[in-house]
């Protein structure tokens, strides 16, 4: 049960609240005067407090000060029938989460009480998994060598400590939200909410609504007021994944949220102002989008501040040993298995693959090995790829745009791959004859084996 402080010095007043709350399941602890309320607030834990800002000893605004000194992640509700915009204005600087003027609807002090609550466990968990989430991200999650990886994480790392708004390209599976989180816990705002939302994965009748919330009756199924993602995203982020997929009309309304800093709730009456920073994520070519006339060219101005395009796993072929490694380990350690190690032959399977769902394509192929795999070694039969190598597939895993020396280069990287893995498949591991047998020096082959990433044998 979660546990709310009232500071009320009117009897009348602090009884019919009382009444209210416990109503909806929360616990009430009543403060007379404002030296009780401070007293309360150092002898006590409290997941919310209510506060009148008039009050006998100590007044509402040193209650709040208390309050925050205490513990800056519970929220203060303020509550006057003084209220004026200097009242309001002063007390939202102290750090009150809001400002209620009396006489007032109580369901509007419910739904902003239940508002203020969820907000609190939206920055909990934050804090919580801050620590966690900032050692995997760099070290973990966002895994690779290559100068494609590392060149995007040194923007993310320019990027992150400001507010401007980031727009990361890349195709499914690339770990464009991996990206986000990263700009989040690098940032000021890691204390924050980072509050994801696929704008493909809910339909256009509904989004507006998850994005900017709705009043009580404002359509039909609108019982009760909601609170959009960017409310709940307030001085954190909100990650706007798949944004090619809004309509025309909500655009328009994104493109002022990011001019004004402010929503409006679906049948508000009026603007909600908003301190969140934006990342958005596309799949698509927006600049082709714009050219066929699906989405809005400022808006793509406003959200284009600063690129970054997360790279295709075809691209940084490189880092495909170091995420085997990863996720042999991840999944070893999930699953319960022996730790394992994959063979020269099963790893250039994967790097002759072309990787079309990318790195989420090469997650899912080791999962499904460890489970297969039941010695301490991973075969190519325990490699489950979901198109078959081909002559076609290879050509399809080519660069053919840029230089031509490029697309040279790749098809021999993937030829003498295949080729030195079968080599060492024949010779059982034995380097010198495989070198023989490919008529190199056994320093070349080194070196190959080296810079394919099939060193591990």
């Amino acid at each position: 049960m979660q546990t709310l402080l009232l500071v009320e010095d009117k009897e009348s007043m602090a009884q019919m609240l009382r009444e209210t709350l416990e109503a909806e399941g929360y616990r009430i602890v009543i403060a007379r005067d404002g030296a009780e309320g401070i007293r309360m607030l150092r002898e006590g834990d409290f997941d919310l407090v209510i506060s009148d800002l008039k009050l006998p000893r100590k007044d509402g605004i040193e209650v709040l000060k208390a309050s925050k000194a205490e513990n800056p992640a519970v929220p203060v509700i303020m509550m006057t029938a003084f209220g004026t915009i200097e009242t309001a204005v002063s007390a939202m600087r102290e750090g009150a989460y809001d400002f209620i003027t009396k006489p007032f609807d109580l369901d509007h002090l419910l739904l902003l009480i239940k508002r203020a609550l969820e907000t609190r466990r939206l920055l909990t968990e934050n804090m919580l998994l801050r620590d966690e989430l900032s050692s995997k991200v760099w070290g973990r999650q966002i895994i690779g060598k290559s100068s494609a990886v590392t060149d995007a994480a040194q923007k993310v790392r320019k990027v992150a400590q400001g507010k401007t708004t980031v727009l990361l390209l890349g195709e499914s599976g690339t770990g464009k939200e991996l990206f986000a989180r990263a700009i989040h816990n690098l940032s000021p705002r890691h204390a924050y909410p980072f509050v994801p939302i696929n704008c493909a994965a809910i339909p256009k009748e509904l989004l507006e609504s998850e994005l900017f919330g709705h009043e009580k009756g404002s359509f039909t199924g609108a019982d009760a007021r909601k609170i959009g993602k960017f409310e709940l995203a307030d001085r954190g982020t909100i990650f706007l994944d798949e944004i090619a997929e809004m309509d025309a009309g909500l655009q328009t309304k994104l493109l002022r949220v990011l001019q004004e800093e402010e929503i409006e709730r679906v049948g508000g009456l009026r603007p909600v102002a908003i301190d969140v920073r934006v990342v958005a994520a596309s799949n698509k070519d927006l600049e082709k989008a714009v050219e066929e006339r699906t989405f809005r060219e400022d808006l793509f101005y406003r959200l284009n501040v600063f690129p970054i395009t997360v790279p295709p796993l075809r691209e940084r072929k490189d880092d495909i040993p170091v995420l085997v490694d990863f996720f042999i380990n991840r999944y070893s350690t999930e699953l319960k298995a022996p730790a394992r190690k994959i063979s020269p032959e099963a790893l250039g399977l994967l790097m002759c693959y072309p990787w079309k769902g990318n790195v989420r394509e090469l997650e899912n192929c080791i999962e499904r090995a460890i489970i297969l795999c039941d010695g301490d070694t991973i075969l190519p039969e325990h490699i489950i790829l979901s198109r078959r190598l081909s002559f076609e597939s290879t050509l399809q895993n080519l660069p053919m745009e840029g230089p031509l020396e490029e697309t040279t280069k790749e098809a021999t990287r993937i030829a003498e791959t295949e080729r030195i893995v079968r080599a060492l498949k024949e010779t059982r591991g034995n380097k010198t004859r495989a070198a023989e047998m490919l008529r190199v020096s056994y320093k070349t082959l080194l070196t190959k084996i080296k810079d394919y990433g099939i060193e591990n044998y």
